[in-house]
C-alpha cells in the first residue's frame, strides 16, 4: 500500500494523472480493507495531491478533510503536516483564501517543529497564496526560505518549484523586475525539464507567456502560451486551461 502511494505523488509531478489516481484509489481500499487509520490518511493524501496538482480540488477536498479528522481523532502528528498543507493549498487555490493562509502557515509550523524534508513544498504554496493576497514581502521572504532550503537538502523538485515562486514574485512587482523574474522561470522550466515535471513545465510556460506580454514581446509570448495551452490539454488540467485561456480572453 504505502508504494502505491508514494508511486502516485511521483505520478502526480509528472501529470500521469490516470495512473496515479487508480493507484491512489486502490491504496484507500487496501487501507480500509486492513482498517488501519495511519495508511488510510497517506493514501488519501497521496489521492488527493494528485487531484490537487491536476487543478481538481473539488475532488480533494473532502477526501482531505477525512484524512484531517482522522490525524485528530488518532493523533497522527507525523501525518498532519502534509495533509494540513495540501488542504490549505487547495482552500485557496478553490477561493477560501483565509482558511488556506491559516492551514499553511499551520503547516509550516508543524515541518518545521518536526524538522521535516517537505517543510520547502509548504513554504512554495504559503507564498503562492501570500502573493494572491498581494502580500508580495511575506511572499518573497517564503520563496528565499523554501529555495535556501530545497539546495541545502538536495530536493531539486522543490527547488523548481521555489524557482517558479521567486520568477512570478519578480513578475508581479512593481516595477517590473523583468530579469530576475525571466532567468528564475527560465531556470524553473530547465530545471522542470530535466526532471520530467510536466505540470510543472507548463506552469512555468505560462509564467514567461505573462512576462513577455508585460514587456512586450507578443511572439515569444505566443510561444510559451500555445506550449502551455498544449500541455494543459494533453494532461487534462482542466482548470489551469481555462486560467491559461483567461490570458488571451484579457
Amino acid at each position: 500500500m504505502l508504494s502505491r502511494c508514494w508511486l502516485g505523488r511521483s505520478l502526480a509531478e509528472r501529470g500521469a494523472f490516470d495512473e496515479g489516481i487508480s493507484h491512489g484509489r486502490e491504496g484507500i481500499r487496501i487501507a480500509e480493507a486492513l482498517d488501519h487509520p495511519y495508511s488510510v490518511v497517506l493514501a488519501s493524501w497521496a489521492l488527493a495531491e494528485l487531484h490537487a496538482v491536476k487543478g481538481e480540488f473539488a475532488e480533494a477536498i473532502p477526501v482531505l478533510e477525512r484524512a484531517f479528522a482522522l490525524c485528530r481523532d488518532w493523533k497522527l502528528g507525523l501525518l498532519s503536516p502534509l495533509v494540513v498543507e495540501l488542504l490549505g493549498y487547495a482552500y485557496t487555490l478553490s477561493g477560501s483564501m483565509a482558511r488556506g493562509l491559516e492551514l499553511l502557515r499551520e503547516a509550516v509550523e508543524l515541518y518545521a517543529s518536526q524538522g521535516r524534508l517537505a517543510g520547502s513544498l509548504a513554504l512554495v504554496r504559503l507564498g503562492g497564496a501570500l502573493l494572491l493576497a498581494d502580500r508580495r514581502e511575506d511572499a518573497a521572504a517564503n520563496a528565499g526560505q523554501a529555495l535556501t532550503l530545497a539546495r541545502e537538502r538536495g530536493l531539486r523538485g522543490y527547488e523548481a518549484y521555489a524557482l517558479r515562486l521567486v520568477g512570478e514574485i519578480a513578475a508581479h512587482r512593481d516595477p517590473l523586475d523583468a530579469e530576475t523574474a525571466g532567468r528564475h522561470y527560465r531556470e524553473a522550466l530547465a530545471l522542470a525539464t530535466e526532471l520530467g515535471m510536466r505540470p510543472l513545465v507548463a506552469h512555468c510556460h505560462l509564467g514567461l507567456d505573462q512576462l513577455y506580454r508585460r514587456t512586450g514581446g507578443r511572439e515569444q509570448a505566443h510561444e510559451h502560451l500555445t506550449t502551455a495551452t498544449t500541455m494543459y490539454r494533453e494532461l487534462d488540467m482542466r482548470f489551469w486551461l481555462e486560467k491559461a485561456q483567461a490570458v488571451v480572453g484579457g
